[in-house]
């Protein structure tokens, strides 16, 4: 059977990669993939083998495990080089991982989250009249992803690191062109290069004006060795913060309120009280996750999962969005959306924010964000909906973030 190139879109209707992965994981749990490039690669898709696969420690995440990369076949303009190199908590195995993760961990603590949430429901209101006022301007329509579900989640993550203002808007733009799998060599080498500038002048100036925020801790912080952070790690760190804070939690907001107006019994449910917000976050997660596919684990000898061989130095693929609809662990109706589908008896309901030791660190921030933009949002415009049909809504490019490039929608009817 001939491996299969990871689509970069688009392909099914209102931007879904279901159809996809349906068709890849009816090939086995475990299969081979061809990433860009012709690179040679495997994707875990089944939701029993994606467990088993993220708590192996002999699926590392150090690049230096990369095949491809130490024998020179990977060009500097690959569009996923970034997600293999760069230094940080998800590049890095065993003790320089939980030093890393240590480092950051303070800034997520449930008690430190729980504080945020009077400063992110004002925010989320203040937000709320700008997707009204936009709609005013845009005849009754506006793009509540660009409105609403970006700046939200943007501005949280910019306020935790203490990024100024004027860096905020082509952060969004720099790492939207890191985590593109189609971009063109130069452009993927250029964005690169400008977010770690970006990111370098952000650090250099809390060096010199320090404040209350996880950059200046972040810069001032010893292990318990007495190193310091290095240059390296710390803009590493910001670049993986910067797009797992704000890019996992748009794509969340964007596709729960596209599930929610496809489903208005669904949404009906939560206002009669039976179901609540986080039933529709937590299903969300699981029925349209926001990453489709994320890289990348790299087996230091060869692995057996679900019986399929993955060969050492394989750079692997986490089908987060397919293990969230894989019918062996869900169902046969894994398909559908449905807020009150009662817990796996496991009590991992899906795995869309990893698990394992590299456990999405910001998850309960996700949730608080996505779970006050809903409520507010849907109690301030009870007849919101989608102002095109969803065949018509475009995919985002590539195949790891999993949502639309906008949401058009009419907050009255």
């Amino acid at each position: 059977m001939e491996t299969p190139p990871l689509p970069n879109r688009p392909a099914p209707a209102g931007g879904c990669p279901h159809a996809e992965n349906a068709g890849l994981l009816a090939r086995g749990a475990v299969t081979p993939v061809v990433l860009p490039g012709g690179i040679e690669g495997m994707a875990v898709l089944g939701h029993e083998a994606l467990k088993e696969f993220l708590q192996l420690p002999e699926a590392a995440k150090n690049v230096r495990h990369f095949t491809a990369l130490g024998e020179g076949r990977i060009p500097a303009g690959w569009p996923l080089l970034t997600f293999a190199t760069v230094r940080g908590m998800t590049t890095a195995d065993g003790d320089d991982h939980r030093r890393l993760r240590g480092l950051v961990s303070r800034a997520f603590t449930p008690r430190r989250v729980a504080e945020l949430r009077p400063w992110i429901e004002e925010l989320t209101d203040a937000l709320l009249d700008d997707l009204e006022r936009a709609a005013v301007e845009g005849g009754g329509v506006a793009d509540l992803r660009r409105h609403f579900a970006l700046p939200l989640p943007m501005e949280v993550i910019c306020e935790l690191l203490g990024v100024d203002a004027e860096f905020r808007h082509r952060l969004h733009h720099l790492s939207s062109q890191v985590v593109a799998t189609d971009i063109e060599p130069g452009a993927a080498v250029a964005a690169n290069r400008e977010l770690v500038a970006v990111l370098a002048a952000v650090a250099a100036a809390r060096a010199e004006r320090p404040g209350h925020d996880l950059t200046s801790a972040l810069i001032a912080a010893r292990d318990e060795d007495g190193d310091r952070l290095g240059q390296e790690e710390l803009i590493g760190t910001l670049v993986l913060m910067i797009i797992a804070g704000h890019e996992t939690t748009l794509n969340l907001i964007t596709n729960a309120v596209r599930a929610l107006c496809g489903h208005r019994d669904q949404l009906a449910l939560v206002r009669k009280g039976e179901a609540d917000w986080a039933d529709v976050v937590e299903e969300t997660l699981r029925w349209d996750a926001p990453v489709s596919y994320f890289p990348f684990r790299y087996p230091v000898r060869d692995l057996t999962v679900d019986g399929t061989v993955i060969p050492a130095g394989t750079p692997v693929l986490a089908g987060y969005s397919a293990a969230g609809r894989d019918p062996a662990a869900h169902g046969p109706d894994a398909g559908r959306f449905d807020v009150t589908r009662p817990a796996r008896p496991d009590a991992v309901r899906h795995l869309s924010l990893g698990h394992g030791a590299h456990y999405c660190l910001g998850a309960p921030l996700a949730r608080l964000e996505a779970t006050v933009a809903l409520e507010r949002l849907f109690d301030r415009f009870p007849a919101l909906d989608l102002a095109v049909p969803e065949d018509r809504l475009a995919p985002l490019a590539g195949f790891v973030g999993n949502s639309v490039q906008a949401l058009p929608v009419r907050l009255s009817t």
